[in-house]
């Protein structure tokens, strides 16, 4: 501990401990946080579905939440976060309005990933399988 932070009665931060900090701050919620870690651990050429991200998290039910974590990323998480890695069950491209799902398409085929004239993508070859198992368990803890 620094004397200033001893004189002032507090403990030294370390920078992990502040940007963690920050980030709890921000008001994002920590299932999106772990959501985000698991994403951008998806390499190019591969694609996820939103499904298999809950299952992968420990919440096979929750689907619907992580799409709902990927429509909140702005600003530079939205950079950050390869969000166009994660498809629907049926291997396409599932946003709402047509223009996302076209970027998202474009994105895609631009890495590598390619797609038939009904715009699915063949799950068979381009799952990403997973994260290792220590990692997964470890990701169920913190929620």
């Amino acid at each position: 501990m620094t004397a200033r932070a001893r004189a002032a009665g507090r403990p030294r931060w370390t920078r992990a401990r502040a940007a963690a900090a920050a980030r709890r701050a921000a008001g994002t919620p920590p299932f999106y946080r772990l959501v985000y870690r698991l994403v951008r651990r998806v390499p190019r050429g591969k694609v996820v579905t939103y499904g298999q991200v809950a299952a992968i998290l420990g919440q096979p039910r929750a689907a619907r939440a992580v799409g709902m974590a990927l429509g909140a990323l702005r600003g530079p998480m939205l950079d950050a976060v390869p969000w166009q890695r994660v498809i629907n069950a049926a291997g396409r491209c599932s946003h709402r309005d047509g223009f996302w799902a076209g970027v998202q398409q474009d994105l895609l085929e631009r890495e590598g990933v390619r797609f038939d004239r009904r715009g699915h993508v063949d799950l068979r070859r381009v799952r990403w399988k997973g994260p290792r198992r220590e990692w997964v368990t470890g990701l169920r803890v913190e929620l």
